[in-house]
């Protein structure tokens, strides 16, 4: 296996990126997985009140700003770059469920195969945002909301049988496996061994998976993961850092298990792509100034999913995949979206300041 690190600012002609950019809105892509509401409440410290009942301080909300989580990121992402967008997943009868709808439908999303369900929860973050007096703004502690018990079994039919009749007609398949829980979550033992029976069975469909927990059960597919997922994928008893000798391993292993490109994301390190027995590293396109990189795997899964279904080679995917999270960790306090003249211009930014 060689461990080489590819020029990227000489590896792509902007023409050529142009070229797979044009292809984005003439794509479909289905993705399916736990889509999340993330709700962030805005609280302003001087508005706060002293309760009557505990003594406690109340914080006092200015603002409610809902956005889709989870599978719901890939989504913003993809529409960002004008990508078509089906979603599969599985909310609950609730306010949750109202607004993460509301939302999806608000990006232009096609939300008919989501499946509501009486008795199940819409997982939802709640992300509590504190402005002090002097201005700054931190984030409080994270309420969550999430399904615990195992996803039940008419839901799980449903699922697959919207999974056997959208497959057939999309570019690409975006899977979300976000909840920790095994079987607790949409992407279920048996629907997983249904995406890797259609992956086979639509060799032109593009499938591409994030999974938290399970990257390394996952076959016939594309594989995303972080450092720390792909190791322990692999290792499952690793604690601590792991260097680079274990990552370029663990990517390996998965590639020979997966029989697809291995992206592994390195944060600044870039993008460790194993294909076809060979490891090579993208580089990250630099970016100055604070960063928030909650949602850049997300948002390189939507860059890299476009690209594959656009004809593009895995290492061009992959540098799109970072030119596009450079953009999106330079939107703090939100996940954020890149569209595809912000890659276009992050692009030629990077062309002309050279290698780094």
């Amino acid at each position: 296996m060689s461990h080489t690190s590819l020029p990227t600012w000489s590896a792509m002609a902007a023409a050529r990126l142009d070229a797979l950019l044009e292809g984005f809105p003439r794509l479909r892509v289905l993705v399916v997985g736990d889509f999340f509401l993330d709700k962030y409440l805005h609280l302003d410290r001087r508005l706060s009140e002293v309760s009557l009942e505990t003594g406690l301080e109340a914080y006092q909300v200015v603002r409610v700003r809902p956005q889709p989580g989870a599978a719901g990121t890939v989504v913003s992402n993809l529409r960002a770059l004008d990508v078509g967008v089906v979603a599969l997943g599985v909310l609950g009868d609730d306010g949750e469920g109202y607004e993460l709808r509301r939302a999806l439908l608000r990006q232009g999303v096609d939300t008919s195969a989501l499946v509501q369900k009486e008795g199940l929860f819409t997982p939802t973050y709640t992300k509590p945002l504190m402005q002090e007096p002097d201005g700054t703004v931190h984030e409080l502690n994270r309420l969550d909301i999430k399904n615990r018990a195992p996803l039940p079994p008419e839901v799980e039919e449903a699922i697959l049988a919207a999974l056997r009749d959208l497959v057939p007609r999309v570019h690409g398949v975006a899977v979300v496996d976000q909840v920790q829980e095994r079987n607790c979550g949409v992407v279920t033992d048996r629907v997983r061994e249904e995406i890797a029976a259609l992956a086979r069975a639509y060799p032109r469909v593009t499938f591409a998976v994030e999974s938290r927990e399970r990257i390394g059960l996952f076959r016939d597919v594309i594989l995303q993961a972080n450092r720390s997922e792909a190791v322990r994928a692999v290792r499952p008893s690793w604690e601590g850092e792991a260097g680079p000798a274990e990552i370029a391993a663990s990517a390996a292993e998965l590639h020979r298990r997966a029989g697809r490109p291995v992206f592994v994301t390195l944060g600044e390190g870039g993008i460790l792509l194993c294909d076809r027995g060979e490891s090579r590293r993208i580089p990250a396109v630099p970016v100055s100034g604070p960063i928030d990189p909650v949602g850049a795997g997300d948002s390189v899964l939507a860059g890299v999913l476009c690209s594959l279904c656009c004809g593009a080679t895995p290492e061009e995917a992959a540098l799109v995949g970072n030119l596009v999270a450079s953009i999106t960790i330079q939107q703090i306090g939100t996940t954020g979206t890149a569209s595809r003249a912000q890659v276009r211009e992050r692009f030629r930014e990077w062309l002309g300041a050279g290698p780094a």
